[in-house]
């Protein structure tokens, strides 16, 4: 069994995991990860548990992309003559459709850090923005002071 998981949004990207077997034993327990690849052999049939926790940060909520995978169970030589001779085809096809699973784990990883990129972008674009803006209102004020403090010094004042 394996788990693959990683932070998209919300608060500092990070969160608490952990995996339980069937009987309540914890399996697997991290804190405060961003992302993550856990892999493990089920000790046991039954239901095992994944629970994400985000306990330190209450007031931020996260959206966490997250997949599990169950292989198969280990095959095991009986001596049958038929199991022992292995059909290479299907072989083949266990290991393509392994890569295949590899491959769409990994586009839906850039998937979220092209996510997470494009706010950062988009939040310092932002900021670029409003900068320019105050910038440019500084540098309005600076001007027309400029030309008041110009126009007071070349004026001519006569005292009567």
């Amino acid at each position: 069994m394996s788990l693959t998981f990683e932070v998209a949004e919300g608060g500092f990207l990070d969160i608490d995991v952990r995996i339980s077997g069937p009987e309540g034993k914890t399996v697997y327990k991290g804190s405060r990860e961003s992302s993550g690849k856990y892999a493990f052999s089920a000790y046991m049939d039954g239901d095992y548990k994944y629970c994400f926790g985000n306990a330190m940060s209450k007031m931020t909520s996260k959206v966490v992309k997250f997949s599990m995978d169950i292989g198969e169970k280990p095959k095991h030589d009986n001596g049958d003559t038929v199991d022992q001779d292995h059909d290479k085809l299907a072989e083949q096809l266990e290991q393509l459709s392994g890569q295949l699973v590899a491959v769409k784990h990994d586009q839906e990883y850039m998937e979220v850090r092209d996510r997470t990129h494009s706010m950062i972008n988009g939040s310092t674009n932002q900021r670029v923005v409003w900068w320019a803006f105050f910038e440019a209102l500084v540098l309005l004020a600076m001007s027309l002071g400029q030309v008041y403090y110009l126009k007071r010094f070349f004026e001519v004042r006569r005292v009567v």
